[in-house]
């Protein structure tokens, strides 16, 4: 079976995560899958198979030679993203692309641009798999888990490749910041491990935001606005003052590379209570400290000027994984060159984001992050070329080879 043929059947499962739910994982889809994959990997005749009550899916190819060779994994998500619909995913295959625009929904009008998404232009001539334009796509990642699969597929049947044991693992919830919660290293028993969750062909990262939830809450004073000079607080207008104090260019949509920000994602208020949440993002660990800082020290400003009004709450989410992977750069090295033996020219780059990988290394597995080939990924304008999953699957190949010979 091909890595598009097993893409084309995974998609079909609808594995949305939902932070709400307060379950792992969120939701049932996600079991429903990993009970498939279970199954795959026994018929292909893995080893050390387990899937938990909380939907982590492992196994391992074992070594085929005599030669000591650490342990390496392979890691990809079993969720897609809660912003669009992944039930009843009805994907297509472009053929050898010609450049111009794609209807996705002649129904609907909805047209995937090379004039939106100026990125199409780069595959022209591949054959793409696009949505028919009401889901997202899910190679978010499921290609990732059908390249990994594939992978080891074709280790089983070329055993003149010699590698070390590999170890696969699939998990719940990345999508909602979940996936690496209950992951339990121990028994995954890997050196280090990659995650198959990047986007286009060539990516690769060692880097990613550190991260923090901000909410800050406003107490206001509801008084009849006929009667209210000098007893009204309106919350709403203090948390309005509190939102212009923070630099405006320092927000997502006027940063890039490393460039951190403060990102208001969510504003709920009355006149009695009004709750701002932000995320604060920085690739370098001091600015990000200034900025949690930062948003304290505006919070104690309010209050100067209205007592007891404000109060923060500032929770910690993942860090950059970069302090745990550079005592370990051979595993970035090994990555750049199984890229290049694969034909691809590696693009080192920040993550300008988490990764379950950034919390594995935390865990004390160091996991950088390899494409996995999609583009556009949460909506609906979502693809994946072909040869990019088909260059993903080579470049797993490759490391186990690497890996085996150094």
């Amino acid at each position: 079976m091909t890595v598009v043929d097993r893409f084309l059947q995974y998609v079909k499962f609808d594995t949305q995560s939902d932070e709400l739910t307060n379950m792992t994982p969120s939701t049932p889809g996600q079991m429903i899958f990993a009970r498939e994959l279970e199954k795959e990997l026994r018929a292909m005749g893995l080893s050390d198979i387990t899937l938990d009550d909380n939907g982590y899916l492992m196994a391992t190819l074992p070594s085929n030679t005599d030669r000591k060779v650490p342990t390496i994994g392979f890691i990809a998500h079993l969720d897609t993203s809660p912003d669009m619909s992944g039930r009843h995913v009805s994907p297509r295959i472009v053929q050898s692309y010609d450049g111009a625009d794609i209807t996705l929904n002649s129904a609907e009008g909805i047209v995937l641009s090379p004039s939106q998404f100026p990125e199409l232009l780069s595959y022209k001539g591949q054959d793409l798999i696009v949505t028919d334009g009401t889901t997202l796509l899910g190679a978010d990642d499921k290609a990732g888990i059908a390249e990994i699969i594939t992978a080891v597929d074709y280790l089983m049947h070329h055993p003149e490749i010699k590698h070390g044991d590999i170890r696969i693992a699939f998990n719940p919830d990345e999508e909602i910041g979940k996936g690496a919660h209950k992951f339990d290293v121990e028994h995954f028993g890997a050196e280090w491990a990659y995650t198959m969750d990047g986007g286009e062909v060539g990516e690769l990262e060692y880097e990613n935001f550190n991260a923090a939830v901000a909410k800050v809450t406003f107490k206001g004073c509801n008084v009849h606005p006929g009667y209210a000079k000098h007893k009204m607080l309106n919350s709403i207008r203090v948390a309005n003052q509190f939102v212009i104090m923070l630099p405006r260019w320092e927000t997502p949509e006027h940063t890039e590379g490393y460039e951190g920000f403060y990102h208001l994602v969510s504003i709920e208020g009355s006149v009695e209570q009004t709750v701002l949440t932000y995320i604060i993002r920085d690739h370098d660990r001091d600015r990000f400290e200034r900025r949690k800082k930062e948003l304290e020290h505006l919070t104690r400003k309010i209050n100067n000027e209205f007592p007891g009004c404000a109060s923060i709450e500032i929770k910690d989410q993942y860090y950059n994984m970069r302090e745990k992977i550079e005592p370990m750069m051979h595993i970035v090295d090994i990555a750049i060159q199984a890229m290049k033996d694969a034909g691809v020219t590696p693009k080192v780059q920040p993550i300008r984001g988490g990764t379950d990988g950034a919390q594995l290394s935390f865990k004390g597995l160091p996991c950088p992050n390899i494409f996995a080939g999609g583009l556009n990924f949460h909506g609906r304008y979502e693809f994946v070329p072909v040869p990019s999953m088909e260059k993903a699957t080579q470049v797993i190949v490759e490391i186990a080879r690497i890996v085996a010979e150094r």
